[in-house]
């Protein structure tokens, strides 16, 4: 049976673990690998981590790193940056990586969703689709939010479901490290054209806000990166997630009360 997810969301610059505030102000908070092992202890639902500087300088993934966060890893691994080629997701299916997430790859490469999804399987390809706030309408970015492309969000879901993706991650520029919680109208934008799993990030900054989300959309992936690394006003680094309990009493809470 499919339930809701909980996700940490871990950005990677240089081999550090960053976080950033409107894909801006990148701040270091501590080795991943360590991070990593706290989340196991955890029993997080899955991990997502994306590399925000491969595809900004050109750099295919750290293969070495994604080696070692694959054979630390306890629960489903999720991996985007620097992916261009199918070839590039076959190796990191073969680390362990469960999930290969690609944005900018698939705007310049059409063929790359199918070909991709046709050698790893439909269920190892995620597209993340980035994207800022225009008036009415959201448009994706690609290089880490600094390329427009002009295309639409909504629009550019149907063309990666058409392409064989098998989920959708929807991250919002303008929400990343705010903490005021999700943009649920560009959830409900997107959920209203596509059919696929999606994942959403950007904004969570508490529980509520999980809550919140799993509640109008049911069984949906609830990304965060803040909520999962800080810890009180003063954002002080502190990697956490929910106990099972916890997490538990939110699902069925927010499941139970659903329209």
């Amino acid at each position: 049976m499919l339930r809701p997810r909980i996700i940490p969301c871990l950005l990677i610059r240089k081999g550090g673990l960053v976080k950033t505030v409107g894909f801006d102000k990148a701040k270091y908070v501590g080795d991943p690998l360590n991070a990593v092992r706290i989340f196991n202890e955890k029993e997080v639902d899955e991990l997502m981590v994306l590399d925000i500087d491969a595809t900004v300088t050109g750099s295919e993934p750290d293969f070495a790193l994604i080696r070692n966060l694959a054979a630390e890893c306890r629960m489903p691994l999720a991996y985007g940056g620097g992916v261009r080629t199918v070839e590039q997701f076959e190796r990191l299916v073969s680390l362990g990586v469960e999930k290969v997430a690609v944005s900018a790859a698939t705007v310049a490469d059409s063929s790359l969703v199918p070909g991709a999804a046709a050698r790893v399987g439909r269920q190892s390809v995620v597209v993340v689709l980035d994207v800022r706030r225009k008036g009415q309408h959201w448009e994706v970015f690609t290089h880490h939010g600094s390329r427009a492309t002009a295309l639409e969000v909504a629009e550019a879901a149907r063309r990666a479901e058409a392409a064989g993706a098998g989920e959708i991650v929807i991250n919002s520029i303008d929400r990343d490290g705010a903490m005021k919680g999700y943009d649920l109208e560009l959830v409900r934008h997107v959920r209203a054209a596509v059919t696929l799993p999606l994942t959403v990030l950007g904004g969570a900054g508490s529980l509520a806000d999980i809550g919140a989300l799993i509640q109008e959309f049911g069984v949906i992936g609830a990304g965060a990166g803040s909520l999962f690394v800080f810890k009180g006003i003063y954002r002080a680094v502190l990697i956490n997630y929910p106990t099972r309990i916890d997490k538990d009493a939110l699902l069925a809470g927010a499941m139970s009360s659903r329209q």
